[in-house]
C-alpha cells in the first residue's frame, strides 16, 4: 500500500503535466507515492504522456468538472492519505514529507503555500496562497483518507453555461471543519502555479464569474469570518470601488461636491496599477472592478445573499 496517493484531475492539460509529474517523481519521500491522473474528456495528448511518465489514468468519456474528477481519482486510491494537486502545478520536493509529517503531529486536513513560477503580468492568471485563507484551494491540499470518505468528498459545485462548476472545494472543506477535521496551514508544503497570459476579455469575464461568491457564502457562511472583508465585502478592493461609486452618486445626484473624498481610497488602488503596470493595464482593471461590482450586485439579488 502506497503512503500518499497524489489526485490530479486534467483536461488538455498536455503543455503542463509533464511538469508535474516529474515535480512528482522529485519528492524527497522514502515512502511509496501513487500518482493518479484522470483525464476529464480531453481532446489532446494528456492521457498518453501521463501514463508516459508513469503515472496511473483514468479516463472519463464525458467533461464533468474537477470536482468529480477529483472524487473519481479517489475513489480509485489505495493510500489512507489523498494529496490533491492541479495539472498546472509544480510540488516542490518537501511538499509531500511536509504535509505528512503535519498529518502525523495532528492535524487531519493540510493546506499549503501556493506560488506563481514566475512574475506574472497584470491580466495574468496565477494563483497566490500564503495563509489559510478559509477556501480550501485544491492546488494544495493533503487530507486524510478517512475525513475525505466521512464527508462524501467533493460536492457538486454551482452550474453556469460555458464555465466549470464553481465551489466545491471550498464547500469540501467547511464539511470537513463541521465533521471535526483538524487543519493546518504547512508553510513547508509549497507548490508553485503555472502563469498563463490572459487578454482582456478573459480577464472580464473571470471577474464577472465572482457574482458567485454571495450564492457560496449563504451556502458557507464561515466565510463571512475568515474570507470576506468586513463580513458583507468580496475584498478589500471591492469595498473602496464600492465606496467611490457611492461617493460619486451622492456627488452627482445631490450635488455635495464633499462626497468625493470617498473616491481616495479607491483612486489610491488605481495610481498605484498606473505605476506598476501602466495606464492601459488599470484602465483595464477599473473596468474590470465594475464588471465584479454588478455581478456581485446580481449575485447577491439572486441568492438573497449579500457580498458586494
Amino acid at each position: 500500500m502506497p503512503d500518499v496517493s497524489v489526485v490530479i484531475p486534467a483536461r488538455d492539460a498536455e503543455s503542463l503535466l509533464g511538469l508535474t509529474l516529474d515535480a512528482l517523481h522529485r519528492q524527497d519521500l522514502d515512502g511509496e507515492v501513487e500518482v493518479i491522473v484522470i483525464d476529464d474528456a480531453s481532446r489532446d495528448g494528456t492521457a498518453a504522456l501521463a501514463e508516459a511518465r508513469g503515472a496511473r489514468v483514468l479516463r472519463q468519456e464525458r467533461s464533468e468538472g474537477a470536482g468529480p474528477a477529483r472524487n473519481a481519482g479517489a475513489a480509485a486510491a489505495t493510500a489512507p492519505v489523498l494529496a490533491f494537486t492541479d495539472a498546472d502545478c509544480e510540488p516542490e520536493p518537501g511538499w509531500l514529507r511536509a504535509a505528512l509529517l503535519a498529518l502525523t503531529t495532528g492535524a487531519d486536513l493540510v493546506l499549503g503555500p501556493v506560488d506563481p513560477v514566475s512574475a506574472p503580468g497584470p491580466l495574468d492568471r496565477t494563483l497566490h496562497v500564503g495563509a489559510h485563507t478559509g477556501l480550501f484551494e485544491t492546488a494544495n491540499l493533503v487530507v486524510r483518507r478517512a475525513v475525505f470518505d466521512r464527508v462524501g468528498g467533493f460536492p457538486q459545485g454551482f452550474e453556469t453555461p460555458g464555465e466549470p462548476p464553481f465551489g466545491e472545494d471550498v464547500m469540501f472543506g467547511w464539511m470537513a471543519v463541521r465533521s471535526g477535521a483538524r487543519v493546518s496551514f504547512c508553510p513547508q508544503a509549497r507548490v508553485r502555479h503555472a502563469v498563463r497570459p490572459r487578454g482582456t476579455r478573459e480577464y472580464l469575464a473571470e471577474r464577472r464569474r465572482l457574482g458567485l461568491f454571495p450564492r457560496l457564502a449563504r451556502e458557507v457562511p464561515e466565510l463571512r469570518r475568515h474570507f470576506l472583508y468586513a463580513r458583507w465585502f468580496l475584498n478589500r478592493r471591492t469595498a473602496r470601488f464600492d465606496l467611490a461609486a457611492t461617493g460619486l452618486l451622492v456627488a452627482l445626484a445631490l450635488r455635495r461636491p464633499l462626497a468625493l473624498v470617498a473616491l481616495v481610497p479607491y483612486a489610491r488602488l488605481v495610481h498605484r496599477d498606473m505605476r506598476t503596470s501602466g495606464r492601459r493595464a488599470a484602465a483595464i482593471r477599473i473596468a474590470a472592478d465594475g464588471a465584479a461590482a454588478a455581478a456581485l450586485a446580481r449575485g447577491s439579488a439572486a441568492s438573497r445573499s449579500l457580498v458586494i
